[in-house]
């Protein structure tokens, strides 16, 4: 028999251990990973794939047609000039429209914001091919920018198809398509251009010799009609509001109640908060500088070698460049997510931007060994591949901005707003980047300042500004809403 005593002890035990398990911290349970939505994504990475093809394909050749406009008079110093300017153009003319396009893709949707993008890609590629004169270029590249709304819409249709647990391999997805695009497109640029006097047999007509650059534009601007069709057959909407009756398909494929529909837009104002404009101003500085930089590497390896540049021919360029973009694509593939993990998207972030000053210096270094030796050899190459290394990674700085970007947002229903603030600002940066880089680089080799060697000291200077100051406002870890 127990005692009264006994019996009290062993009915008090179960509270004893509840309290106590209710004081001990509970570990913390790892979310399971949501599957992706393969097939939506995959159309969002042929959109990434097109889209590079069409802009790059023309930068092995610009710096030649530029030279073949007389525009220049004949001085080789001065392409620089009017080839940032065309280069630029796209990213003016966005800015002034991107914001409308993402807004209005709160409203009606982001496939028929994607649609109206894409068509206005392929119309332009066909009119820059058949442009004479350098004002019929400038008109192409306005009509490209004016009706490209398409970024800010594909951010935002990626926000909608992830959740935290997933938005790292998405991410790390989307730029394959561009790193694969960036590869063909200047492959097709430089291989397909002025193909009379390289393919003489096929092409021998007086339509390829009146229009000697038709050719890759051409190509381009098939690929992203094709682009175009699939994506109006295939593509899903998943702006909550478009959908019938309330429902909403989440990243996993269940059906069920939409967890933004009945909520009213936030005003454009109100969006104004440090939560927001932190990560946009990160991601304008960064294109600024990326854009400042991959705009000085084709006017850097055609410039003639007396003039402190490698002296490559297009289709070298065409090459190099193609391999950059081979090489990035693969790398964030197989390791972004992982990285993501291993660091926290801010510190891979810090990381990344660390190694856009010794890129930036290899370009006067491979001047000097350039103009000292006389020829391109083993030393330029082995610093072009170094220089390669560095714009990988920090490539990778894009991805880790994405992800707050779309974190930032109070609600799934405002995605499209703030990528389109962050296009927005993006696109005025690289506006502003291509033309003062460029022409900086010709000022500076025109008039010797610095060596000629001017713009590279600005970049590092903005580079290590950049890296010190901005990236202490980004939150240490994130949290996606409407999950």
């Amino acid at each position: 028999m127990t005692t009264v005593a006994e019996e009290r002890t062993i009915n008090a035990t179960p509270v004893i251990q509840d309290e106590r398990a209710l004081l001990l911290p509970t570990p913390p349970q790892q979310k399971t990973r949501t599957p992706l939505p393969k097939l939506q994504l995959g159309i969002l990475l042929l959109i990434q794939f097109a889209e590079p093809i069409s802009s790059m394909s023309i930068y092995p050749y610009i710096n030649q047609l530029v030279g073949e406009l007389d525009i220049t008079g004949g001085d080789k110093r001065k392409v620089g000039y009017y080839a940032g300017l065309i280069e630029s153009l796209f990213f003016v003319t966005q800015s002034m429209a991107v914001m409308q396009w993402s807004r209005l893709s709160d409203r009606i949707g982001r496939k028929p914001v994607i649609l109206l993008g894409l068509s206005g890609v392929w119309v332009s590629m066909i009119c820059f091919g058949l442009s004479k004169t350098f004002w019929q270029l400038v008109v192409s590249r306005c009509i490209c920018g004016l009706l490209n709304g398409n970024v800010g819409a594909v951010k935002s249709m990626i926000g909608e198809l992830t959740d935290s647990t997933n938005i790292a391999q998405a991410f790390a997805l989307m730029p394959i398509g561009w790193c694969v695009g960036s590869t063909l497109g200047p492959f097709i640029g430089g291989t397909l251009a002025r193909p009379a006097d390289r393919f003489p047999n096929l092409f021998s007509g007086s339509f390829w010799q009146h229009y000697p650059y038709f050719l890759p534009c051409g190509v381009a601007a098939s690929v992203v009609a094709v682009t175009t069709i699939i994506l109006f057959f295939f593509l899903e909407e998943t702006l909550a509001a478009k959908h019938k009756h309330g429902r909403f398909s989440g990243p996993n494929g269940v059906v069920g109640p939409d967890p933004a529909h009945s909520k009213l837009p936030i005003p454009l104002r109100d969006l104004f908060v440090p939560s927001i404009i932190y990560p946009v101003a990160c991601y304008a500085v960064l294109g600024y500088l990326d854009i400042s930089a991959k705009s000085l590497l084709p006017l850097f390896f055609s410039t003639p070698i007396t003039y402190g540049g490698l002296g490559l021919s297009p289709s070298s360029i065409g090459s190099w460049l193609g391999l950059l973009g081979l090489i990035d694509g693969t790398f964030q593939l197989l390791f972004l997510a992982k990285l993501v993990d291993w660091m926290g998207p801010k510190r891979l972030f810090c990381k990344a931007i660390l190694c856009y000053v010794p890129l930036t210096l290899l370009f006067p270094l491979m001047s000097w060994i350039v103009r000292t030796r006389g020829v391109v050899d083993a030393w330029i190459h082995a610093c072009l591949v170094v220089q390669l290394a560095l714009i990988v990674f920090w490539d990778v700085a894009f991805a880790c901005v994405f992800m707050f970007i779309t974190a930032a947002a109070p609600s799934k229903n405002v995605l499209g707003s703030i990528n389109g603030m962050g296009q927005t600002s993006a696109a005025i940066a690289r506006a502003i980047g291509p033309a003062m880089a460029t022409s900086l680089y010709a000022f500076s080799k025109e008039h010797d300042i610095l060596g000629g060697h001017a713009v590279f000291v600005w970049l590092v200077f903005l580079a290590v500004v950049f890296s010190w100051f901005i990236p202490s406002g980004l939150p240490d870890e994130f949290h996606i809403s409407d999950e």
